[in-house]
This record gives structure tokens, sequence and C-alpha cells, in this order.
């Protein structure tokens, strides 16, 4: 693993305060005491106070995370396990990756 696998208890958030539920697709295999967190997991944003810069802005909150970097040599029940190394895309309801900041890097999704 790249170091410190996330379980379903992780604190994630979107680039605009959104918090990020994860539903586990397999609860049985767990570490830290909760389902280590997959990219086959389901993660769900709520809360995103996104956005867009129109006239008026028009809602266009975090809704999901699609993961582009997971950890390469570990998995669980088959599918790439997650850690503080991995790297998501927050995504509108539209399937678009969100607007962030005023660099790329704004528009991943952080873990703290």
């Amino acid at each position: 693993m790249a170091g410190n696998t996330l379980n379903i208890s992780a604190s994630l958030q979107c680039p605009h305060g959104g918090t990020v539920q994860i539903i586990p697709s397999n609860p049985r295999v767990q570490a830290g005491g909760g389902a280590i967190a997959t990219a086959n997991d389901t993660f769900i944003v709520v809360g995103c106070p996104f956005q867009l810069p129109t006239t008026p802005p028009t809602p266009s909150p975090c809704v999901k995370v699609q993961w582009i970097v997971t950890d390469l040599r570990s998995t669980a029940g088959g599918a790439p396990t997650l850690s503080m190394s991995s790297v998501g895309l927050c995504m509108c309801a539209e399937h678009v990756r969100q607007l962030g900041g005023e660099s790329p890097l704004h528009n991943l999704m952080e873990v703290k």
C-alpha cells in the first residue's frame, strides 16, 4: 500500500467543503475498526456549496468521487484499496469534473 489505508471512518471532503460519505462494497474486509475503502465503493458528496460563476450563479454541487490514483499493490476483495496517497476527482451530477480554485490541484479530493 502507498500508506495509511483508508476505511469507512475516514474524513473526506470535496474542495468546496462538502462531506464525503463512503458506502462500502465489501464490508467484510476491515482495518482499524471499519471496512477498508476501495475504488469499487460508492463515494457520495453531501453539503457541497459550489456554484458555477454564471449570472445568476448556478448551483453545481459535487455529488460523487471518481478515483484516478489507487493503491497499486493492495486489493480487498479484488478491488484496489485507497490510502492517504490516493487521488480522487469530485464530479457534479452531469458526470463532469468539478471546477475548483486557481490550479487543477484544487479540483482534487482532500483526505483529512
